[in-house]
Formats: structure tokens, C-alpha cells, sequence
């Protein structure tokens, strides 16, 4: 018998691996460079990532990500000054939250920040790109693409 699909609709980039492989053991939504897939709660399966390895390219894994309409989850606190980085968000669409707290820098506080803003990011999730947001644990605000 063939398990359905989970739907993802959140990738957790390459530089919060510690970060993302938490997120998958809890939510069947979440995805990230090299997540070769498996079972997920409620019976379904979540397919293997399409972004085979974390070293993959910002300029190859952002539109991929926009491809599939997944909401980026990364940590940048200086993701205003890479130019590439929002060129690459802006020219695909994508949709992109930074962590950006300076005590966002180890797994623990990396979690504790996206938990404390979970809602702020779920709302993003519907909303059309191209958007980059940077996140702390008590703020959301809004990245200049340009």
C-alpha cells in the first residue's frame, strides 16, 4: 500500500541543519537540503528534498525553494548587506524569514526564537512573495529587497 505525500511548506536552509532536523521530527511540513524523507505523523510520508546537499549554491536552492512555494527559514542577521542573497529572493519570488537575533547562534536559542514567533510565520505562508522578514524572538520586520 502506498502512503500519501505530506505536503511541505517550509524549507530550513543548510546553515540551521541542527535547527531543521528537530522541526521535521514534529511537523511533516518542514524540509531541508538533504532530508532524504520518511514517515511522518498521521500515516503520510514526506518525500526525500530535491536540494540534495547543504554545500548547493544560494543562487540554485532559492528557486528551487520558489518552485515548490516553500516559505525559507534561514539565519542571517546581516542579510540586509548580501546583495546576491536578496537579488536571488526577489528575481525568483520567494518568500524568505531570517533569524537574525544575535543569540539565535546555537540550536537551543535558534528554536526558542522561532517558536516565540511561530504565528508571525505561519501568516506568512499564504502571502506572495517576494518578501525577506527578519525575526528575533520579540520582533518581525520587513527587509528591503532593493
Amino acid at each position: 500500500m502506498r502512503r500519501k505525500e505530506a505536503t511541505v511548506s517550509y524549507y530550513v536552509d543548510a546553515d540551521v541543519l541542527g535547527l531543521a532536523k528537530i522541526l521535521v521530527q514534529v511537523r511533516r511540513d518542514v524540509t531541508y537540503p538533504g532530508d532524504p524523507g520518511g514517515p511522518v505523523k498521521g500515516g503520510r510520508y514526506r518525500p526525500a528534498c530535491p536540494i540534495q546537499t547543504p554545500a548547493t549554491p544560494d543562487c540554485d536552492w532559492i528557486p528551487e525553494t520558489a518552485r515548490h512555494g516553500w516559505l525559507i527559514i534561514t539565519r542571517d542577521r546581516h542579510i540586509q548587506g548580501h546583495t546576491q542573497e536578496r537579488a536571488a529572493v526577489r528575481e525568483s519570488g520567494e518568500r524568505m524569514v531570517a533569524l537574525s537575533a544575535e543569540d539565535a547562534t546555537d540550536t537551543w536559542h535558534q528554536l526558542e526564537t522561532l517558536l516565540c514567533r511561530w504565528r508571525s510565520i505561519e501568516s506568512l505562508r499564504g502571502v506572495p512573495g517576494p518578501f525577506i522578514y527578519t525575526l528575533t524572538r520579540t520582533a518581525i520586520r520587513r527587509v528591503p529587497l532593493d
